[in-house]
């Protein structure tokens, strides 16, 4: 008989959006406002960019932190975008956002070292920190407008605190953070040498005002991933950057070459025709998803859900009404049963989720208006609202 399996991993599940989107997939006519994937195609300049390397039988490995050019290219267009201050030498293209968390997390983490997660959160981030031995320190939103904020921060930190995971623009909320409410936390980590691990990979979806990163604020301490999956519709290119102060990222290339190699040689030159050429390309993006969700927030609002306006990304983090006597889980279940419309279960995302669900409105108006002409519907018939 084969060895036993590590008890950290035995414990540990498949995300509850992909088993809930699982299981609700044979139903037939199901409109699915469940995972965060744009539905808009990869830019045609990419595209092409990716055939031409085929083309031209670039089939073979980079440099394992990636294609020079493209290294550079990148740190230059995060710096003009957000004023990271990163150099070539402080990037690592990773298969998609994940491995760079992974990488991340893998590289600064050791047993007993406590992470701190605003909560709810993206539910990709706790089981990493379980493997790793660490323990997950969940900050509860719910009652600051998904926002975390100082006092909060304070009452979390210890002399255990290793890092804390700032996911601004968030999944599931669309909530991010003003240059000012960044300053404030910055404040509070300034001199303790906690990593500040910054997943923007929203930070091209943002509505009102340009993203800011906590990176100028707390250079030694932030880490930070990003990627071209949300920004320019590339989710199956699986192209991530991680970018960290050398002397960090010169540890982290060693668990991303003995791990992956390299990324794909193909996604790199789509990468490179992206970040060189598509400044501009998730424009038309972030206008369109603007207008989505006002639209799906009169709708819900009307339907009687309590609802966060959204400050980027494409989701919404929907409170249950009162009349609504069932869980997140069964309610979801139901409105997937009976008016073909999917959305994820809070509970995916937080341990408070028993009375939320995630809608993504990363769908097209005609869908988002049938959708929500089936979910009043069946608000009117099940809860006489």
């Amino acid at each position: 008989m084969p060895k036993n399996i590590r008890p950290e991993l035995a414990a540990i599940q498949i995300s509850g959006i992909r088993r809930f989107n699982n299981e609700i997939a044979n139903i037939e006519g199901i409109m699915k406002l469940t995972l965060g994937e744009p539905d808009f195609d990869t830019p045609e300049h990419v595209k092409q960019a990716a055939i031409n390397a085929i083309q031209d039988n670039f089939t073979n490995y980079t440099n394992n932190a990636g294609m020079p050019e493209l290294v550079s290219a990148a740190a230059d267009y995060f710096n003009k975008k957000y004023a990271l201050g990163f150099t070539k030498e402080e990037i690592i293209v990773t298969i998609g956002a994940t491995e760079a968390i992974a990488v991340a997390l893998e590289t600064i983490l050791e047993p007993g070292d406590e992470v701190i997660l605003p909560d709810p959160i993206y539910p990709g981030y706790e089981p990493l920190i379980k493997l790793m031995d660490a323990v997950p320190v969940k900050v509860d939103t719910t009652e600051s407008a998904f926002k975390l904020t100082p006092s909060q921060l304070k009452r979390v930190l210890s002399d255990k605190t290793k890092a804390l995971i700032l996911p601004y623009p968030s999944n599931p909320t669309g909530v991010t953070l003003t240059e000012s409410e960044l300053r404030e936390l910055a404040n509070v980590l300034e001199g303790t040498g906690i990593y500040v691990v910054a997943d923007e990979i929203y930070s091209e979806l943002t509505y009102e005002k340009p993203h800011t990163s906590m990176r100028p604020m707390l250079p030694e301490q932030t880490i930070v991933i990003n990627g071209l999956s949300k920004s320019h519709a590339m989710i199956g290119f699986r192209i991530g950057f991680l970018m960290a102060p050398k002397p960090l990222l010169t540890e982290m290339l060693k668990i991303h070459q003995y791990t992956v190699t390299c990324a794909s040689s193909i996604s790199q030159k789509a990468a490179l025709q992206a970040v060189t050429k598509g400044e501009n390309d998730a424009l038309l993006m972030r206008s369109e998803y603007k207008v989505r969700a006002k639209f799906v927030q009169d709708r819900l609002v009307k339907m009687g859900f309590q609802v966060i306006p959204p400050d980027g990304a494409f989701y919404f983090f929907v409170k249950l009404p009162d009349l609504v006597t069932e869980n997140a889980y069964d309610f979801a279940l139901k409105l997937a049963k009976e008016a073909k419309v999917a959305v994820v279960p809070g509970n995916a995302f937080s341990e408070k989720g028993d009375r939320y669900f995630r809608l993504s409105y990363a769908a097209s108006l005609n869908k988002l208006a049938l959708a929500t002409e089936n979910m009043a519907k069946f608000m009117e018939k099940n809860y006489s609202i």
